[in-house]
């Protein structure tokens, strides 16, 4: 059974409650090293040390298996999720473009915008569009005015 998944889902936990390891593993009754451990997927907490760093926000469910609880979410992350499950597929398709643009650029990973444009009767236009195309397009070339 890979455990690593559960580890980088506490630290993750961890992390977004703002406490260091040491101060983590103190609330869960243990020492840096076993939180150490248990970050990098090599052991796992008992039911103790769950219980313990629940009561300062750490979604339990989202740690184990991998699905956060509405408790969980601050009230401006439920009301996005309430929001997102009123759209329709278009809408929804819509706001996950608008996060996957607004997500910052992994470090070593390239920025893979691009554009496609082609057409005939009609224009189709697929990629990342940043600003306005203006005039004819042929091939996968936009026709400048004279």
């Amino acid at each position: 059974m890979d455990i690593s998944p559960f580890g980088e889902r506490l630290r993750s936990e961890r992390k977004r409650l703002g406490f260091s390891q040491d101060a983590f593993a103190a609330i869960g009754g243990v020492r840096k090293q076993a939180q150490i451990s248990y970050e990098q997927g090599k052991t796992l907490p008992d039911i103790g040390f769950m219980a313990a760093v629940s009561k300062i926000g750490v979604d339990v469910s989202y740690v184990i298996f991998g699905t956060p609880t509405a408790d969980a979410l601050t009230p401006d992350e439920q009301q996005v999720i309430e929001g997102f499950r009123r759209l329709d597929i278009i809408g929804k398709a819509r706001v996950l473009g608008v996060l996957e643009g607004a997500a910052p650029v992994e470090a070593g990973r390239k920025n893979t915008s691009h554009i496609t444009a082609g057409g005939g009767i009609g224009q189709h236009i697929t990629g990342d569009i940043h600003g306005t195309l203006e005039g004819p397009v042929m091939g996968n070339k936009i026709i400048k005015k004279k």
